[in-house]
């Protein structure tokens, strides 16, 4: 999938959890920002960050983008790839978009 077809801050987000900088992946959240992870949610840098050190940039893995699923200005639901140490499969993330922000992720099985 070209990267063109992205808006930036989930290419950041990508490049951000592939490199496995946490600060970086952080950041493109606000203070309140959530996450949601089949059902489970995580409000807020601590909580996201909690989560992340275990299932996402803790688990040392590579996030590919496979396909668009639907994109509007502010939401985006791609079909991607997860390889790591903690899960390894399809999924859907889904991303509601605040100017350069990501002010929700949701993660769904594929």
């Amino acid at each position: 999938m070209a990267d063109d077809a992205l808006p930036a801050p989930l290419l950041a987000f990508r490049d951000a959890v592939n490199a496995g900088d946490t600060a970086a992946f952080l950041a493109l959240f606000p203070a309140d920002g959530i996450v949601e992870d089949w059902g489970r949610r995580f409000s807020g840098h601590k909580a996201i960050r909690g989560w992340s050190d275990k299932e996402l940039i803790g688990a040392k893995g590579i996030l590919t983008y496979s396909q668009v699923i639907e994109q509007t200005p502010a939401r985006i639901s791609l079909r991607t790839e997860w390889v790591s140490s903690y899960f390894t499969g399809p999924g859907i993330f889904t991303f509601l978009l605040d100017g350069d922000t990501i002010r929700e992720m949701k993660i769904s099985e594929a």
